[in-house]
C-alpha cells in the first residue's frame, strides 16, 4: 500500500490525499509509477546536463539498496526525464523519454511486481509528450497508466492521469 498521491494540473504540484483527516491509501500502482517517473534520478556521468550546471540531481538514499533487493546491482529511484527539458521535439527525444521511463520502472519487474512493462511515447501538442505505461502482472492481467508531460524552466511541470 502507498499513500495516495493526487496531482494538481493547475498548481503543477502533487500532494498526499487526506480522507477524513487520515492519509489516503492506494493499493494500485498509480502513485508508485508517477513518483518513479516524475522524481529526478541522478544523471549518469556521460549525461549532458540541460541547465549548464554541475548538479546531477538524484536522491542520496539511492546509495543503500532496499531491504528486499534480490541482488547487489545498484538501485536508483526516479527518472532522467528532466534531462530532456531543453531538447527539441523530435522522434529521438520521444525515444529517449521512453527509454528513461522504462529505466525508471525497471524495479517493477526486478521485484516481481510485474512480468512486463511497456512504454510508448508520442507528441500530443507542441512541447507536450504523452506517456502510456502498460504493466503486465501475473496471469497476463494488465493495467494502463498515462500522463501528459511538458518541460518548463528545466522542470517537469505538467502531468495528469489520462488512463482509466
Amino acid at each position: 500500500m502507498d499513500f495516495q498521491t493526487a496531482f494538481n494540473g493547475q498548481t503543477l504540484t502533487a500532494d498526499w490525499v487526506l480522507i477524513g483527516g487520515l492519509l489516503g491509501q492506494e493499493a494500485g500502482l498509480n502513485t508508485a509509477i508517477a513518483l518513479s517517473l516524475f522524481t529526478d534520478r541522478r544523471a549518469e556521468p556521460g549525461d549532458v546536463l540541460p541547465d549548464g550546471t554541475t548538479d546531477r540531481r538524484g536522491w542520496w538514499g539511492d546509495v543503500v539498496p532496499p531491504a528486499n533487493a534480490p541482488d547487489d546491482t545498484p538501485w536508483r529511484s526516479g527518472s532522467r526525464l528532466w534531462l530532456l527539458s531543453r531538447e527539441k521535439q523530435t522522434a529521438e527525444t520521444a525515444r529517449r523519454a521512453a527509454f528513461y521511463c522504462r529505466e525508471a520502472l525497471e524495479w517493477l519487474t526486478r521485484l516481481g511486481v510485474a512480468s512486463r512493462v511497456d512504454v510508448t511515447t508520442e507528441w500530443q501538442a507542441t512541447g507536450v509528450l504523452g506517456i502510456t505505461i502498460t504493466v503486465t502482472k501475473a496471469a497476463n492481467v494488465t493495467e494502463r497508466f498515462g500522463w501528459l508531460w511538458a518541460a518548463n524552466d528545466n522542470l517537469a511541470t505538467a502531468w495528469k492521469d489520462i488512463a482509466a
